[in-house]
């Protein structure tokens, strides 16, 4: 099963690098001038393709340290300790009431407090993944790929901001300073469930990302049927 899926991830993964669409808003000096001239509907759908494939990624991820570091007791061992996840604290919302409640204003901030606190977590899991012995250059690349999209998501994210709200570029950062702290040099058992907890984390973080950008398009098409 591990072999068929290593298979299969390596004939996607050139696809998935080749059919996405460059989010990157800088310009070579620092300014945002990439993003603010395409149209607001077309950034808006980059946006959401872009957090579409972070989530897939993410779960491919997942899924390949999984099988590869975290035998079947251990994935029970974590689900019944009931780890918690670094942006358990945010005022982000969860339950579907909460969410149809919230004004596009939150939701695109939502989006932006999750994008910017996964930003360091994920430099910090890719120097982890480097000490592993046998860990295998997907595994390696997938989380590097990544950690470069969300870079490239939060960009997009400030400037559909700006362009939506009619808001001057945002100053707001949650940084993983106080969510995130780590110790030392853990044990490799700890290391592992450490680090297979802020990949299942951040797959589920990510998958609200693209849920949440996906509510605000139906918003922006059908007002009145989006669930």
């Amino acid at each position: 099963m591990v072999i068929q899926r290593a298979v299969w991830v390596l004939f996607l993964w050139p696809y998935l690098l080749t059919c996405s669409l460059p989010l990157d808003c800088r310009e070579d000096h620092g300014s945002f001038s990439r993003c603010p001239s395409i149209s607001q509907e077309k950034l808006l759908d980059r946006v959401i393709q872009h957090a579409e494939l972070i989530y897939r990624v993410s779960e491919e991820s997942c899924s390949l340290f999984e099988e590869m570091f975290v035998p079947f007791p251990l994935q029970l061992q974590r689900n019944q300790a009931g780890y918690a996840c670094i942006t358990k604290t945010l005022p982000i919302p969860s339950s579907k009431s909460e969410i149809q409640q919230i004004s596009d204003k939150w939701l695109l901030h939502s989006v932006l407090m999750l994008v910017q606190s996964w930003i360091e977590p994920l430099v910090y899991l890719q120097a982890t993944l480097d000490r592993y012995d046998g860990a295998p250059d997907m595994l390696l690349n997938k989380t590097k790929w990544v950690s470069e999209k969300l870079i490239s998501l939060e960009q997009g994210v400030v400037v559909l901001i700006k362009k939506m709200l009619n808001e001057g570029m945002t100053t707001t950062a949650y940084s993983e300073q106080g969510l995130l702290q780590f110790d030392g040099q853990p044990e490799m058992l700890e290391s592992v469930m450490r680090d297979y907890t802020l990949l299942s984390c951040f797959k589920k973080d990510a998958h609200k990302m693209e849920i949440l950008l996906k509510l605000l398009k139906c918003r922006q098409t059908d007002t009145y049927n989006c669930a």
